[in-house]
């Protein structure tokens, strides 16, 4: 017996999240048209809301629902100190750390040849731009201790280097092949607080 073509393709879309496969998208359709079709209402709103609405800050490049996010219009931040970092939830992680005052560039990725992503895919010119505002005297590389994570901040570093910026990297209170949405508040603080030159 064939599926209905619509709940096909709410299986298929299912399986774009990360970490779910045919099963799992197929058990959580079933779900929430057997059991919860009001959440289902609610998911489809908020993620079509989602989509018209957020868009990436012009200066920090996170998601946002004005061109200038709320922190980067902050009186309270230090807008001399700019830590890069991967994702949202990396920015999120260090803001719950309440480890730093500075502000933020996500790239949003981090380069990775084999996948296709290289400088121009995670918007560093953007980032270069930024940091030569006439305001940033450090850049601190906050990405995460994988081989990417690595590269990345070793790319980053050369290329702000060259510009005359100054570049630290958070220091390795983190476990090698960690991420920092992974970590506890107290090992990123440490990690921020002991940053060293690149």
């Amino acid at each position: 017996m064939n599926s209905p073509s619509s709940l096909e393709a709410l299986v298929q879309a299912l399986r774009c999240l990360p970490g779910v496969g045919p099963k799992s998208a197929q058990r959580m359709a079933y779900h929430l048209l057997q059991r919860d079709r009001q959440g289902a209402g609610r998911l489809a709103e908020a993620l079509k809301q989602a989509l018209e609405r957020i868009r990436h800050c012009e200066r920090c490049n996170n998601f946002s629902e004005e061109p200038v996010c709320e922190l980067c219009r902050s009186p309270r931040r230090d807008p001399t100190l700019l830590a890069v970092v991967e994702t949202p939830a990396d920015l999120l992680m260090m803001e719950q750390a309440q480890c730093y005052l500075g502000l933020y560039f996500v790239l949003m990725g981090r380069l990775s040849p084999l996948d296709g992503i290289g400088p121009r895919e995670i918007r560093l010119d953007r980032l270069l731009k930024r940091a030569q505002d006439g305001v940033v005297r450090e850049v601190i590389l906050a990405t995460n201790f994988t081989v990417e994570g690595e590269a990345t901040a070793h790319y980053i570093g050369e290329l702000l280097r060259t510009h005359g910026l100054k570049v630290t990297r958070i220091a390795r209170g983190l476990p090698v092949g960690g991420e920092l949405e992974h970590v506890d508040a107290g090992t990123l603080a440490q990690a921020v607080r002991e940053r060293r030159d690149v």
